[in-house]
């Protein structure tokens, strides 16, 4: 399989490991910004246990909030596909944006004009410097890999995507689609 290096748009792949990092075990990560200073991106699927109304009361719409990652955890964070209704929203790539004017989107939900199917909330991000992400492509954390789902990622299963990542690998890696996260549980 051809190695691909970062970029913005791409997505990281955890590598199957028995001994798992609380934070990126099982991770499935969208680069949203990957420059020499550094990577920022989003874990795609790691739901949280509240909505945004627990978080933002104001809000009157049922959306779920995933772990971005482990910076920032007290900060609100978002992706989505709409940017013509989002002002100042950044094209992370292939029509997916992150960011923008949160009034905008208050105002969105508020009038139902915007669904789960076109934005995703996260609280904290996932960030390396540019070194720290080399070394930890060099120790084989991470299977750097394109978006194929392009703007789609955002309606992703969150329990089964990184098995079916693992799937998509191929090789050795699909025999660890069907190991359990906990290997005591097999």
């Amino acid at each position: 399989m051809l190695t691909l290096k970062p970029a913005k748009g791409h997505l990281l792949v955890a590598e199957p490991s028995i001994i798992g990092d609380i934070s990126f075990n099982r991770s499935v990560v969208l680069l949203a910004d990957h420059t020499e200073s550094g990577s920022i991106g989003f874990i795609l699927n790691k739901v949280l246990d509240f909505s945004l109304q627990d978080l933002v009361p104001e809000i009157k719409g049922n959306f779920k909030v995933y772990n971005g990652g482990p910076v920032e955890q007290d900060n609100l964070y978002f992706i989505h596909k709409v940017p013509d209704l989002i002002p100042d929203s950044i094209e992370i790539a292939s029509g997916i944006y992150w960011g923008g004017n949160f009034e905008a989107v208050k105002q969105l939900i508020d009038q139902d004009l915007i669904t789960n199917e076109e934005i995703k909330f996260f609280l904290g991000y996932s960030g390396w410097d540019y070194e720290q992400l080399n070394e930890e492509l060099n120790a084989r954390s991470w299977v750097v890999i394109e978006n194929q789902d392009n703007r789609e990622i955002i309606n992703r299963k969150p329990r089964t995507f990184w098995k079916e990542k693992m799937l998509q690998l191929g090789g050795n890696y699909v025999i660890w689609s069907n190991a359990p996260e906990n290997p005591t549980y097999n």
